[in-house]
């Protein structure tokens, strides 16, 4: 099993800080949030004007996928929420501006017909010659979902996952498909020209809803980046309930990575991280995260263990913010204000590439990283973890004849 690496798409706003893109540009809201990889992502702050913005325009955009391709990632994840762009139109315009690279597009099943999802996710892979991969959100937050006119509590979005999900299986099979649930009701549901090839379907979620759905539909279960034996437990649970299904699943993790050629210097990025932070904006997106129904959010905000002033306190004096360092060289600074993925890997480029390492000892094959911004970051990443993990035998390159270097298979 090879170490499959995927990088991010930035669609909300990029920039050289934690703090809210939106939080500056509109009171409208109390909180913003995006959803990606097996759940959502949020940032809540005084609105105020930071520093290091980038707009997600279409041509920085190009930029980053363009540098993730050339690195040698496999694709890259673009979430989906009120603060992003549209996740099927942006990577269709940047599918043209690429060759290889693959989206995994975060999509919200209940805000669309499945059978209609199952036909764009066909038309997509005929168009972009099967660089599809699909990142199923369910969301794990009430006044989010509202916002798209979605009103079911958090267990009956993942009741109501299950069926879209069985639908578009049923759907992509080619033939008249009938499906009489509580949700969906479909007479001679059909996809005339099934995708080739089918997309695989990432999907996560920690709650007990989540579990069953993950086992009968999921190609790859993501978690966030916890510690790696919080990690084995979810690997665990995921794969005995996969195993009472008759299936076998796959694992990925969502992570962050500051990786630089000193552990010093990572620490020192990761300080700066932490400069646009006060005590008031750091409470205001806790207490917003708080109120999340995601299972998954809540392992996250517990491992800060209520550190929080003084972790701002020795960043701004210059030292490492060792209290945020939840496991060697795991670091949980970005959850201060950010939902959903918030944790990363900081250190040496070989210290990250020990960590991947063990979390591809457990089972984890896929990695869906990011970090801020994310076009220098996916360069620090591939110019500096990527040999590291070519050399250890987990992944190989090769050249392609014009310097850029692509993932192949291989190692063990």
């Amino acid at each position: 099993m090879t170490v499959r690496l995927h990088w991010f798409l930035p669609t909300g706003g990029d920039g050289r800080t934690l703090v809210d893109r939106h939080a500056y540009a509109s009171n409208a809201f109390s909180s913003s949030k995006t959803s990606d990889a097996a759940g959502s992502s949020a940032s809540t702050g005084a609105a105020r004007k930071v520093r290091g913005i980038r707009t997600p325009d279409i041509d920085y955009l190009t930029q980053i996928a363009k540098a993730a391709e050339r690195l040698g990632f496999e694709a890259v994840l673009t979430p989906t929420g009120t603060w992003c762009e549209d996740a099927w139109l942006t990577t269709m315009a940047l599918a043209q501006h690429t060759e290889r690279l693959k989206f995994l597009v975060a999509f919200r099943p209940g805000l669309i017909s499945p059978t209609l999802a199952a036909q764009m996710a066909a038309t997509y892979q005929r168009v972009t010659r099967g660089r599809l991969l699909l990142n199923v959100v369910t969301g794990g937050d009430s006044s989010e979902q509202r916002r798209f006119g979605d009103h079911l509590d958090h267990d009956r979005r993942y009741a109501r996952t299950d069926e879209f999900l069985s639908v578009v299986r049923g759907v992509w099979r080619g033939q008249p498909y009938d499906f009489d649930g509580t949700h969906y009701q479909v007479e001679g549901g059909l996809s005339a020209l099934p995708p080739d090839p089918v997309p695989p379907v990432f999907f996560g979620g920690s709650s007990k809803a989540a579990g069953p759905v993950a086992a009968r539909h999921a190609d790859v279960y993501l978690t966030w980046g916890e510690p790696p034996a919080q990690v084995k437990e979810k690997i665990d649970w995921i794969r005995a309930l996969a195993e009472e299904e008759g299936r076998t699943v796959r694992f990925g993790i969502r992570l962050h990575t500051i990786s630089r050629d000193s552990s010093a210097e990572a620490w020192s990025a990761a300080n700066r991280l932490l400069d646009d932070l006060d005590s008031g904006t750091v409470a205001a997106a806790q207490a917003a995260l708080g109120r999340s129904e995601s299972v998954g959010q809540q392992r996250m905000l517990a491992l800060h263990g209520g550190n929080l002033p003084r972790a701002l306190g020795s960043a701004r004096a210059g030292g490492t913010p060792t209290e945020l360092e939840i496991y060697p060289n795991l670091w949980a600074g970005v959850g201060l204000v950010r939902g959903g993925a918030g944790t990363a890997l900081v250190g040496s480029h070989a210290e990250v590439a020990d960590r991947i390492e063990e979390y591809h000892a457990l089972g984890i094959e896929h990695f869906v990283l990011s970090g801020y911004p994310h076009l220098e970051e996916a360069y620090w990443f591939g110019e500096g973890v990527i040999p590291e993990l070519a050399a250890r035998g987990l992944l190989e390159r090769a050249d392609t004849g014009s310097g850029a270097p692509i993932l192949v298979a291989g190692g063990r």
